[in-house]
């Protein structure tokens, strides 16, 4: 049986993609601190799968293959909070008439969608 243990991310700055996505998601640093080529963090209440951040001087996808979806019941609000911590929004030409999401981009320019579960 498998089971999800860690999403991979590239960064040129794994500090600050560190700093972002624990502030984002109140993930901390599992072995206590963040390397400047490697880390890999945790929910700080030990529940969910841990997001790992490495060097990678490989672009940025515009349309990834892979992403994270994060699910909030006020979208509105999580999407202001994000961009204040220093995400961004992307224009994408993909949305649905019913789309339910929003793309944003963060330090890095990793693509990930906020989803409205209100």
């Amino acid at each position: 049986m498998l089971t999800m243990g860690s999403v991979v991310m590239g960064a040129s700055d794994v500090r600050r993609a560190a700093a972002f996505w624990m502030r984002a998601l109140g993930y901390v640093p599992r072995d206590g601190e963040v390397e400047d080529d490697w880390t890999v963090l945790v929910p700080a209440d030990g529940r969910g799968a841990a997001v790992s951040i490495g060097v990678s001087e490989t672009p940025v996808q515009e349309r990834p293959r892979v992403h994270l979806d994060l699910y909030a019941t006020d979208q509105a609000a999580e999407v202001e909070r994000l961009i204040a911590l220093g995400a961004e929004r992307v224009e994408w030409a993909l949305y649905a008439d019913d789309a339910d999401y929003v793309v944003l981009a963060d330090t890095e320019g990793n693509r990930f969608c906020v989803i409205d579960k209100g």
